[in-house]
């Protein structure tokens, strides 16, 4: 049951929205929401009364690189040789503690070091004042700008209240990124009251200057997600000709068997551990660029940030602390896309013609692809769900 809930999280997106009442207001307004929810009210009062809203939340909630960026340009703008570099000496250094947390909750510690690295560049950002700032006044303008994951937003912002009511930090020292995240690895505030864990034994919980509380709440946070210790985040395979690509869906695990069976093997010459694995398939480039049969644990990256191109790079930069090398297929990288308002057409069009259900939102998620797949497959073509920018003339013709 857990991993179908979180296989069907996954499979929606987040939007931006618009205030509909000033910033004043809205905190005026807000008081009864938190004070029912358990936020005493004079830390409400202190935290919050004279708040000005942060003028860099608006462009930055609907300006998120892990949509907006061909997975490729993410992927290598992140998992750069100097991050490699840097983790393989910043986590060296730490080895008892990475250990201990390993041995304690059953977390790849290259996984926990790649995520450090990702978030915060093994901590380096957590002094930059552009980057990080008080996650009260942070989430206060993200709730008052009303994205899509509103009811979200406000848990987190009760949540900081009340990491700031529990202390040891104030409104002022608990600080985190433009939309809450907070300490080494950036959990956000309603998952560090849901999995803080004191890693040092000070009797605190502070995930910005302790990396012993914040590794140990990130491995006990992933492992809520559903962490399997001991299984790797998936690996890259190589599909044979005239391969259904209509297989690959994660709405459906299956045994790496299933697939060997159809000819997959994977690259490098390398065999199969497992045949019984529970996995899925992978295409996020199309045909022409690198596939992956995924387990269940990819899927808890995406847990900790819904974005794919964020999960890739998490567990590519896993791999390289690891010693390994990059992925054996290149990307497509001359591939053109459509842009924004094509985006919504293209999945109006899908609507239209009954192969989509999501939201018009012109972000392209797993649901999409997959109903750009079945399009594809009508026409007899390779059903890979890739969407380029071929892919609006395709639908629009089709009207």
């Amino acid at each position: 049951m857990r991993f179908a809930a979180l296989a069907f999280l996954l499979l929606t997106l987040p939007a931006a929205a618009e205030p509909i009442e000033s910033f004043d207001s809205f905190v005026a307004g807000f008081r009864s929401t938190a004070l029912a929810a358990g936020v005493d009210a004079s830390v409400y009062d202190a935290a919050m009364s004279g708040l000005t809203p942060d003028p860099k939340v608006p462009n930055l909630v609907s300006s998120q690189p892990e949509f907006a960026t061909p997975m490729w340009d993410y992927i290598e703008g992140r998992v750069t040789s100097g991050r490699i570099s840097r983790g393989q000496t910043a986590m060296p250094r730490q080895s008892a503690l990475f250990a201990s947390v390993a041995q304690a909750y059953g977390v790849d510690p290259a996984i926990l070091g790649a995520i450090w690295g990702m978030e915060t560049d093994y901590g380096a950002v957590l002094d930059n004042a552009s980057l990080i700032r008080p996650v009260v006044r942070s989430l206060a303008t993200v709730v008052h700008q009303r994205r899509s994951r509103l009811k979200e937003d406000e848990a987190d912002l009760i949540a900081a209240l009340k990491l700031v009511q529990r202390g040891p930090l104030d409104a002022n020292h608990l600080v985190g990124s433009w939309a809450g995240a907070i300490g080494h690895l950036q959990v956000n505030p309603s998952n560090v009251l849901a999995y803080g864990t004191d890693g040092d034994g000070d009797g605190a919980v502070d995930l910005h200057h302790s990396l012993a509380d914040a590794l140990a709440t990130s491995a006990s946070y992933l492992r809520g997600l559903g962490y399997q210790p001991g299984l790797d985040w998936g690996m890259e395979v190589s599909l044979p000709e005239g391969f259904d690509y209509l297989l690959a869906t994660r709405t459906e695990m299956r045994p790496v068997s299933f697939f060997a069976e159809r000819g997959v093997q994977r690259v490098a010459g390398r065999a199969f551990a497992d045949p019984n694995l529970a996995v899925f398939l992978y295409v996020p480039a199309g045909q022409n660029g690198p596939k992956f049969l995924m387990t269940q644990n990819y899927l808890v990256l995406k847990g900790y940030n819904f974005s794919d191109s964020y999960a890739l790079s998490v567990a590519h930069l896993a791999d390289h602390l690891k010693g390994s090398k990059g992925f054996a297929a290149d990307w497509p990288r001359s591939t053109k896309f459509p842009n924004l308002s094509q985006r919504k057409a293209i999945q109006q069009a899908l609507l239209g013609l009954g192969l989509y259900q999501g939201s018009v939102d012109g972000r392209l998620g797993p649901v999409t692809q997959e109903a750009y797949a079945r399009f594809q497959a009508s026409r007899g073509e390779v059903a890979d769900g890739f969407i380029t920018a071929a892919a609006y003339a395709a639908l629009t013709g089709a009207q």
